[in-house]
């Protein structure tokens, strides 16, 4: 799930013919995964599957992580971090996690619940002023995204203004302003729709809770607890070394270009974190066991509810697809999965420098359900929804 709006080329755009030509992935026999325990036949069948998805959907340079107690791990690193100078693509680059955010976003709010300051079933109006319906839409349905409220990226005017300049810089305000424009979409609770309207909202209870910016609650609340070391929430355009170059097609005319510096303020609670594998590791069990809630909170956090999309279910800034509980990421640039299978207490996470789709899906999608398809056929991950 994820939000592909359309952005202005970037000053070191490349042409359509050069950078493609860059992007493709040569046809050659897999390496040897950097480290795997599952056997040689296991291996060599993910090997197989990884390397099919990665030519046919021309994905620079990827990075696969799975860890399955007792029966060993996959860690692979495959293609190039950087299409220029061939950097070739390793397990220890950052790269922006998109709406794996909203992971982050949403734990620090069920703290902010369980430790009674705020309530799931506490109106928006409650917190934040002039929300449309705001004294109706509780704070629970915009972290399930059933709140009606309009998408802000489905605002022509916001593709406009974000068409003007990828580096420009947006408040939560001006962001909301964007969908307020339109009328809500339904009435509060009566169905599922993905919308980043929703978490920065969320946002914005949480700085209004605790009198702070949202990037220092997280950081304090949710990565010093979990340990995560690697991962950050930008306030700015920049982006920690070493870190994978990052290829789009979100252009004005629909050209490749190199999208690593591009400001992530539009998707600030929604999407604006950056990572790296063995941080995702570790939080993809934090988030999906509930190692920073209480019971209770947490089985609040994985009530699923229907998507639209079969297999897989919506909780409280969570997922659940065909067993795989997490979330995935995207960002022009970039896309991400990290999952968690309870039955196995299996991780799996993807890291990809590209964002562009292949005949419609997502590369990491594709990548994912190749990787499941192998290791988990009975626990397929299938997650394929845009976010817009």
């Amino acid at each position: 799930m994820r939000f592909r709006p359309r952005y202005a080329p970037s000053r070191r755009l490349l042409s359509v013919a050069a950078l493609l030509a860059a992007l493709v992935v040569p046809v050659t026999a897999p390496p040897p995964a950097a480290a795997s325990g599952l056997g040689d036949d296991l291996t060599a069948r993910l090997d197989q599957a990884i390397a099919q998805v990665q030519r046919e959907a021309k994905i620079p340079g990827l990075v696969v992580g799975l860890w399955m107690p007792g029966k060993g791990e996959y860690v692979r690193s495959t293609g190039v971090a950087d299409t220029s100078t061939r950097q070739p693509m390793t397990d220890d680059l950052y790269v922006r996690i998109g709406s794996e955010t909203k992971t982050f976003t949403v734990t620090a709010l069920l703290q902010l619940v369980q430790e009674g300051r705020a309530g799931l079933d506490d109106p928006v109006a409650r917190y934040v002023p002039g929300v449309p319906d705001g004294g109706h839409i509780t704070l629970r349905q915009l972290a399930e995204m059933r709140s009606g409220l309009f998408p802000y990226t489905s605002d022509a005017g916001f593709d406009h203004d974000l068409l003007s300049d990828p580096d420009r810089r947006f408040t939560p305000q001006e962001l909301l302003a964007y969908g307020y424009r339109h009328p809500n979409v339904f009435p509060p609770g009566e169905r599922f729709q993905y919308s980043n309207s929703n978490l920065i909202l969320l946002g914005l209870v949480i700085e209004k809770l605790t009198g702070r910016p949202l990037d220092e609650v997280i950081q304090q609340r949710v990565l010093n607890p979990a340990g995560l070391r690697h991962t950050v929430f930008p306030t700015d355009a920049a982006i920690p070394d070493p870190h994978a170059q990052g290829y789009t097609d979100q252009t004005l005319d629909g050209q490749i270009t190199n999208s690593t510096h591009w400001d992530p303020t539009w998707a600030w609670a929604a999407g604006a974190m950056i990572s790296n594998l063995q941080d995702l590791r570790r939080w993809a069990k934090t988030v999906a066991t509930g190692e920073l809630l209480d019971a209770h909170t947490q089985s609040e956090r994985l009530t699923f509810l229907p998507t639209g999309v079969p297999g897989t279910g919506y909780g409280l800034g969570i997922f659940d697809s065909g067993g795989w509980i997490g979330h995935n990421g995207s960002l022009p640039g970039y896309e991400t999965v990290t999952v968690y299978l309870p039955s196995e207490q299996a991780t799996l996470v993807i890291l990809l420098n590209t964002d562009i789709t292949y005949q419609g899906q997502e590369p990491s999608s594709l990548v994912a359900r190749a990787v499941t398809g192998v290791v988990t056929p009975d626990h397929l991950y299938g997650v394929s929804v845009r976010g817009r």
